[in-house]
């Protein structure tokens, strides 16, 4: 007969193993001999190390007990089922340890990968950081709104991207944090949208459903007014020629021109 200790010598676990095993209900305690001893038989020792076995493969704890009762179809099925849920385990830890490389980069928190990609294509144009940073900000909240489509509408920046006018609009922007008030360059970044925004119309791209809500909108205006000294400037020059709105566009009625728009 073992003791406690030479039980556990032979299965290859601690005396601190055997007797959590203990109170799990995984390994049966024996009765104290005469002297108060607790001894342990051959068959301890084989379920032991059965059940060490089982907890080395990787087998929680709380299933150990259900194999080690099983017959062997069950057991086979069972640990089938235990290795499909580690593996399911271990795709969710790589995404996570994806997820955080990702982060360490520092633009990944709260952006996919698509509006990243698109950020680091802007420093490609030469486009200054502390812009970039003020369009990040905008990204992180229009991805948080409409995060199915976000892709789509990315994929159309890169589009865009290819128009001469808007690589030489994002080269003026860049600067513009810098420009005096009175700066005629205002005028051109409004030439340049102008134009844009006339191949916009011509391709039934403006007043489409873009799925912001309108107080989203005005918030992302706003923001966008307050990043810049002449942003106000700017929107007021698009209204004199009948445009409105910054994040979404929209042809103002002729009409209504002379009547609502504050003179230049």
């Amino acid at each position: 007969m073992l003791t406690i200790s030479q039980l556990a010598a032979y299965a290859g676990v601690t005396v601190r193993a055997v007797r959590h095993y203990h109170r799990i209900g995984l390994l049966p305690e024996p009765k104290r001999d005469r002297s108060g001893y607790r001894t342990y038989d051959a068959a301890a020792v084989v379920r032991l190390i059965r059940i060490r076995t089982l907890a080395d493969a990787g087998v929680p704890l709380a299933r150990v007990q259900e194999l080690l009762a099983a017959g062997p179809e069950d057991f086979a099925g069972g640990v089938l089922e235990i290795d499909k849920a580690l593996r399911a385990e271990i795709r969710r830890l790589q995404d996570t340890r994806s997820r955080l490389a990702r982060l360490a980069a520092g633009e990944h928190l709260a952006l996919p990968q698509s509006v990243v990609d698109y950020l680091d294509r802007l420093r490609g144009l030469g486009v200054e950081e502390r812009y970039i940073e003020m369009e990040r900000d905008a990204w992180i909240m229009i991805a948080a709104q409409v995060p199915h489509s976000i892709d789509a509408v990315i994929a159309k920046k890169h589009e865009e991207l290819g128009d001469p006018d808007m690589v030489k609009l994002y080269s003026l922007l860049s600067g513009a944090l810098d420009w005096p008030a009175d700066d005629p360059r205002v005028v051109e970044v409004a030439d340049i949208m102008e134009r844009l925004m006339v191949r916009a119309v011509e391709a039934g791209e403006v007043g489409a459903d873009d799925g912001i809500d309108d107080q989203f909108v005005s918030l992302l205006d706003s923001t966008m007014v307050e990043s810049s000294p002449h942003a106000a400037r700017l929107l007021v020059i698009l209204e004199e020629r009948g445009w409105r709105g910054w994040t979404r566009i929209e042809r103002v009625p002729a009409e209504r021109l002379n009547t609502e728009l504050s003179p230049s």
